[in-house]
């Protein structure tokens, strides 16, 4: 069996795609998924399976929940990629976000500079998109419009999520 991270994107915010985090860890396990465990209610789970367990998480909200969330899955190598990659360790973890996508990103360099502050850097590997924002995030123009700079579906966490749900997958 693997380790699987599983991020949600947009549950539990403002009273929309309620997904109880402590309900779906039992209905998970009831699901035949081992060691499921959660991180906060914005949708971070850990868990074990033998594949790739998107399809059928989409499958069990969708039937339980009536919706179907945005799912990103990354396994405990690709966790530990990510966060090895990460160029801002020293930073406060709060100023600190990653940007996870399904597929590999080809940043729109235009509206990127269009929206970026001077205040802002980023990085970017692969299917993640790596933000310091020292001024914080809830009135950067960049990641209000991160979609769009990137191309494609995003979810975000910053590195004490990030960090916390490493403790978890090392701990289970």
């Amino acid at each position: 069996m693997k380790k699987f991270i599983i991020l949600f994107k947009g549950v539990n915010v403002g009273g929309k795609n309620l997904l109880p985090m402590k309900e779906l860890v039992v209905l998970l396990a009831q699901n035949n998924y081992q060691e499921v465990s959660f991180y906060i209610q914005s949708g971070n789970i850990v868990l074990k399976c033998d594949s790739d367990p998107t399809q059928d998480l989409k499958k069990i909200i969708a039937e339980n929940y009536n919706f179907t969330p945005e799912i990103f899955v990354l396994d405990e190598i690709q966790l530990a990629t990510v966060i090895d990659n990460n160029p801002y360790n020293e930073y406060e973890g709060k100023c600190v976000h990653f940007y996870f996508s399904h597929d590999s990103i080809e940043l729109n360099l235009n509206k990127l500079v269009k929206y970026i502050a001077p205040s802002e850097e980023y990085y970017l590997k692969d299917n993640v998109f790596y933000l310091h924002a020292p001024n914080g995030i809830g009135r950067s123009k960049l990641v209000s419009n991160i979609e769009s700079c990137i191309g494609q579906t995003t979810t975000g966490r910053n590195l004490n999520t990030v960090n916390k749900i490493s403790v978890i997958v090392n701990n289970t």
